[in-house]
């Protein structure tokens, strides 16, 4: 296995940790991997590591400081680096991800005009979503954090 290859299989390693119930041991598998790959290693390592350890996080001020690390990481992955990696045909299709975990984050950090404004760049690239488990999952999210958002502006007024 090359050393791409291998990073990658290590990250979802790392990641069925905390499927596992291990949340600690996942939390030092990735932050050993991204000091391993580094702040200026390949961006889709960074992206995948940075997108996965957002999730492993218990202050949402962290989640939001690794979410922005996965956004600005994605900013610079090439489709060609993207389709040599994964089963994705472009760099576009992990956005909706990216910006649904953003909006979420700014909820539960009490900023819904941030929150509103990910979420509708996470609908804007929706349309690149697979038609398949994956593109549902993230689209019913989208629509789950919408109706959370409406349903907390409605309570205010």
């Amino acid at each position: 296995m090359d050393e791409p290859e291998l990073i990658m299989a290590r990250l979802a390693e790392g990641v069925d940790l905390a499927h596992q119930g291990d949340r600690g041991a996942a939390r030092q598998r990735l932050a050993e991997l991204w000091t391993e790959v580094g702040e200026d290693g390949d961006a889709l390592h960074r992206c995948a590591i940075a997108h996965s350890m957002a999730d492993l996080q218990d202050d949402p001020k962290d989640e939001l400081v690794w979410d922005l690390r996965a956004l600005n990481a994605a900013d610079l992955i090439s489709d060609a680096r993207v389709r040599e990696a994964s089963h994705a045909q472009s760099v576009a299709q992990f956005y909706p991800s990216l910006h649904l975990n953003l909006a979420d984050v700014h909820r539960r950090l009490g900023d819904p005009e941030q929150a509103r404004r990910h979420l509708k760049l996470g609908y804007e690239c929706a349309s690149t979503l697979p038609d398949d488990g994956y593109g549902q999952l993230i689209g019913s999210g989208l629509d789950r954090l919408a109706e959370r958002l409406q349903v907390a502006q409605q309570k205010r007024l």
